[in-house]
């Protein structure tokens, strides 16, 4: 993103008024260091919370951490949720993510740690993923199905027939990518701020209109698949797996909803 960029989301975001807080999230927020701290700045003088997650590639050490916090530290935020786990450390890499931790807690930073478990002890278990995630399962989308569903225990597919990751009725974020679509789950937009104002976008969002959540909603990514006659498998590891699938197999008819094309591999 540009400083224009965030300059427009920020003022968009002042302008809807129900507006709680901004997080900066990724991909890699860090990468665009200064940008970052622009955006943190002018989210403080709007009076927004101000939340970051990060991998903490940059914590080569303690005290090289310390001095990537410093200039946050003097901004203000209230929280920095720092990804601690198996899929971005292994037994024999050095946990750049602990050096953060330990360097915000120097700085008097509010952090915490992101622990996604392994998921073939956590696939059992529904958590409920409305808010920024701070633990908990897998969501089998996206890179997750390319890299991890291998040898996964699967279910028919009729038996997802609700969605426990979204509640687009209660919407309680949305996500804005570099491009400017708005999503109300990664790979489910409502428009592009880039063409229509954000505060448009999420003023005239109707969840049983949507031609993605209307469904989802009705049945789940069953009855997603369904409404439009998707020829599929007849097993998958869980309701974001099916939803992804049928999904990505959508998009050449619904191209601008079903954005960007990186976040379907493409």
């Amino acid at each position: 993103m540009r400083i224009s960029d965030l300059r427009q989301i920020l003022n968009e975001a002042n302008r809807i008024g129900n507006i709680g807080g901004i997080c900066f999230e990724g991909g890699e927020p860090f990468l665009y260091y200064q940008t970052m701290l622009w955006g943190l700045r002018a989210a403080r003088d709007y009076n927004f919370r101000r939340l970051i997650v990060t991998n903490a590639y940059w914590a080569t050490s303690v005290e090289d951490a310390r001095e990537w916090l410093i200039p946050i530290s003097e901004i203000g935020i209230h929280d920095l949720a720092i990804s601690d786990d198996a899929y971005h450390y292994g037994e024999t890499e050095e946990n750049l993510a602990k050096n953060a931790y330990e360097a915000a807690k120097t700085l008097n930073l509010p952090v915490g740690k992101i622990t996604i478990e392994d998921p073939r002890k956590s696939l059992d278990r529904v958590e409920w993923k409305g808010k920024p995630v701070v633990g908990g399962r897998v969501q089998f989308k996206g890179r997750a199905v390319e890299k991890l569903a291998e040898g996964m225990s699967t279910k028919p597919w009729t038996e997802f027939h609700k969605c426990s990751g979204e509640d687009f009725t209660n919407q309680g974020r949305v996500h804005i990518d570099p491009f400017g679509y708005v999503h109300v789950c990664q790979g489910i937009t409502i428009g592009n701020m880039k063409h229509t104002p954000l505060a448009e976008l999420i003023t005239r969002f109707d969840p049983e209109e949507h031609p993605i959540c209307a469904p989802i909603l009705e049945g789940g990514p069953a009855e997603l698949a369904r409404k439009y006659g998707i020829e599929h498998e007849e097993e998958y590891i869980d309701e974001c797996h099916l939803c992804y699938s049928i999904r990505s197999k959508l998009r050449r008819r619904f191209p601008n909803i079903l954005a960007p094309d990186q976040v379907y591999g493409a």
